[in-house]
């Protein structure tokens, strides 16, 4: 389920949604980092500020999920969602992934907003990154004949590795994590379908 055996092009083919959000993220990643387009406009524009939300800038609650400032975080978010991504979007297809992923991350921002002050800033795709860890989590209790053990096992470890990881690293948006992993979990019941 988690090893990756398609050469690049089918890869592409097999996991246009999975391909797609690895696009943009590299992308928008790469134009932070170049030295001569200035960072500052990018971010500025892009992040979440629950202040801006409140004044009417709601782009804020989508754009954040494309955005990473540090190496560590775009390798991270990228790694995940090349592990996971791949799996559920051959589950789900295309469209019902792409709700999947876009619902978890947008519901994680909307919950941030709701309980974090107006002065509260974020980046980044967690919420919907874990929204596919609820996937996975509902498939290891509500379908869990069609994982093998291994796959069931490995689901648990970094479902609880990534919940331990929000609560000790400093700087974490853990409504974030803890909302897209519910949405995740609650989203599976109307987007999966097992015949």
């Amino acid at each position: 389920m988690f090893i990756r055996r398609e050469s690049f092009k089918q890869f592409i083919q097999l996991y246009p949604i999975t391909s797609a959000i690895l696009l943009i993220n590299s992308i928008i990643f790469t134009l932070i980092k170049l030295p001569f387009i200035p960072h500052s406009i990018i971010i500025e524009n892009l992040i979440s500020i629950n202040l801006y939300i409140k004044e009417g800038e709601l782009w804020r609650l989508v754009t954040p999920i494309f955005l990473h400032i540090s190496p560590g975080h775009f390798i991270f978010n990228s790694f995940a969602l090349l592990l996971f991504g791949p799996a559920i979007e051959q589950m789900l297809k295309h469209v019902r992934f792409l709700l999947l992923y876009s619902i978890s991350g947008i519901g994680a921002n909307i919950l941030t907003y709701l309980f974090y002050p107006l002065t509260y800033a974020h980046l980044g795709a967690s919420g919907a990154i874990f929204g596919l860890i609820g996937f996975y989590l509902y498939l290891t209790i509500f379908q869990s004949r069609i994982l093998s053990r291994q796959d069931a096992q490995m689901i648990k470890v970094i479902s609880a590795f990534a919940l331990i990881m929000t609560f000790i690293q400093t700087n974490v948006n853990v409504m974030a994590h803890i909302g897209g992993c519910t949405i995740g979990f609650l989203l599976a019941f109307l987007l999966y379908k097992h015949y």
